[in-house]
Formats: C-alpha cells, structure tokens, sequence
C-alpha cells in the first residue's frame, strides 16, 4: 500500500504542501485551526509522522489548567466522576489542557474551601460538587474578584456569585421516585426516604420533590420522617435493619443521595427481592448488580459524559471572554436505569 505523501495530506486537510511542510517542520507560524486541521488528515491517512504533526500542531495551542473539588474519593460513582473530567479535558484538541483533581478529606466547608484556595493559584477556572455553607459562597466570591470563574455541579452552591451549575434538576429528581413508587407499589403501606445531610442542598429539593409529588398523588402511603445517613453505607445499613424490624408495611426506600449499598445489603439480609421497592441516584457496578438480581427498582443517574463535555466546553468560553455563555442553570436530563435495561 502506498505510504501517503506530503501532498496527500495538504489535499486532504484542504491546504498548501508548504502549510503541511510548516507544520511539520515547525518552519512558521501558522494558525491553529489550520496546524489541527492538518495534523487531523495526517491521522486519518495513516502519515507515519502524525504524531510529530499533531504535537507541532498543539504547540501553538493556548494552555488551560482547570481545577476540580470532589468529595469521597473512594466512592465508584465520584471515581467515574473523575475519570469522565479527564477524559473531556483530553478530547479538546483547540487548547493544551490539564486537570487538576482533589479530593476532599471530609465534606466540611472548610475542607472544601481550603482545597478551592488551593488550586486557585494554577487553574483558569475552578468547578466542585460541593456542600452549602456561607464559607463556601464567601470563598467563591473572592475568587471571583480575582477573575477566576467558579462552576458549581451536582448540587447548587455559591449563588450568585458562581457563574453557573451543571446538574439535573433535583426536584424533578426526587419527583421521578416517587413516580416510580406510586406507579409500582399497589399495596398502601409506608415509605422512607433517606438524605445524605442539610448542608446538601441538592438532596434536600429530592426529597422536596419526592415528598410533594407523594402527598399530591399517592395519599395511601405515609411518609416516615426523613433519615440522614451522612452518605455512608454503614449508617444506612443499620437504619435500614432498623425501619424493616419496626415497620413490617414499608413497601419502599428511596436514598438521595449516597450509601444505598447499605439499604441493599439489609434488603438482602431480611427481605427476598422485590419485596421492599428500592430507588438509587447514579448508576456504579454494585447498583447495576442489584438491579439486575430485583433489589434495586430504579437509577436515576447523571449523564457524566455530556455533563463534563459541557462543562469543559464552559470553562474553555468563559476564559476566551466569551460574554454570550449564559449563566444560571445547566440542566441536563436525568438518565433512568432498569432492571430489563442493564
């Protein structure tokens, strides 16, 4: 098979031979757009030297460090989380970017204040899924007189001097459950609902949501006082145990926020599958295997993916001044996971 040459490459990016040449050689200046677009033709013809050309292409490219502060590092859905950043950063091929991932120690606010300050000094723009706390919001703000914008996911904080959220909308969440309850369940009993804490704002509209849409629709079910499990399997698990031997009627659970694994293994423990209606946020290997197996009825997961294209997407405008981005709200639709879909 023929080796493709310079003037294959120059035709299939739509340039000169001596564009592709300056590119190569690293001769002159040319425009990023136009250094990409050949380095991209070299790629797809098989150029032995494509990756000489896309390195010479990404020299000219402008550098962004963007900074990021999760919680519970060794948690699968916060480790994907993690994952699904880096890989956005590296699919742009218009900048030379870099992330810069942390991990709080707990979820105190000044855990996560401390970690934002941190990376401040490095990054062109920072974004966590963060607690609700005056301390944070006063941390945001001075980053933001220091012109370093702040995005806040999965769960609101910081407004308004954040420049805008990614996430779902945590009422419609909460509401999606206790559809899912409503429509499932045909026997009246109780239901419980767990929250990982106050200071998580996002859960506590899940739970608005889910409470609303059970007192308008569903009157047969009474709702228990709501249990706050601190995101933690153990704690959920003894709860779980807990409401099972004091409530023979509960026909369902709905966790907001994390440590369902907890409320999944007490259901296997003291109930057969199916029994006790269980409904989980974002989608992890363990949820996928208790859907599979009927202890799980529902995921309500994020969109990872779309949800850090996007937000990259953001962080990349706001630092090129560009004023048409739309602050506010980036909501995306909640994906919903099955027994029959996994």
């Amino acid at each position: 098979m023929k080796r493709p040459t310079l003037s294959d490459i120059a035709r299939e990016a739509g340039v000169g031979v001596a564009t592709v040449d300056r590119v190569l050689n690293g001769r002159a200046k040319v425009k990023e757009a136009t250094a990409l677009r050949v380095a991209e033709a070299a790629e797809r013809l098989g150029f032995h030297a494509h990756g000489l050309l896309r390195t010479r292409a990404q020299a000219s490219l402008p550098t962004m460090t963007f900074g990021f502060v999760l919680s519970k590092e060794k948690q699968p859905f916060y480790q994907n989380f993690a994952q699904e950043i880096q890989r956005a950063v590296a699919e742009r091929h218009d900048i030379r970017g870099t992330a810069k991932i942390r991990f709080v120690k707990s979820t105190s606010p000044e855990d996560f204040s401390e970690e934002l300050r941190a990376l401040a000094g490095s990054c062109s723009a920072l974004a966590s899924a963060s607690v609700n706390h005056p301390l944070v919001t006063q941390t945001v703000t001075e980053l933001a007189a220091k012109g370093i914008p702040f995005f806040s996911l999965l769960n609101d904080v910081a407004e308004p001097a954040r420049h805008s959220y990614f996430g779902m909308d945590n009422i419609k969440v909460g509401r999606l459950a206790a559809w899912m309850i409503a429509t499932k369940v045909r026997e009246p009993g109780k239901v419980a609902v767990f929250v990982g804490g106050s200071r998580w704002h996002g859960h506590v509209l899940r739970e608005t949501g889910f409470v609303s849409f059970l007192r308008e629709n569903a009157p047969e079910f009474t709702l228990l006082d709501t249990y706050v499990n601190l995101d933690t399997r153990q704690v959920t698990y003894e709860a779980t145990l807990d409401l099972l031997e004091r409530h023979g009627d509960l026909r369902a659970i709905y966790v907001a926020g994390g440590g369902i694994e907890g409320a999944i293994a007490a259901l296997r423990e003291k109930r057969p599958a199916g029994k006790v209606t269980l409904i989980a946020n974002e989608l992890t290997d363990d949820r996928r295997a208790a859907l599979a197996d009927g202890y799980v009825t529902m995921v309500i997961s994020t969109p990872l993916r779309e949800l850090c294209r996007d937000l990259i997407d953001a962080m990349i405008r706001v630092r090129q001044g560009d004023t048409s981005l739309p602050t506010g709200r980036r909501l995306l639709e909640p994906r919903i996971f099955l027994p029959e879909s996994v």
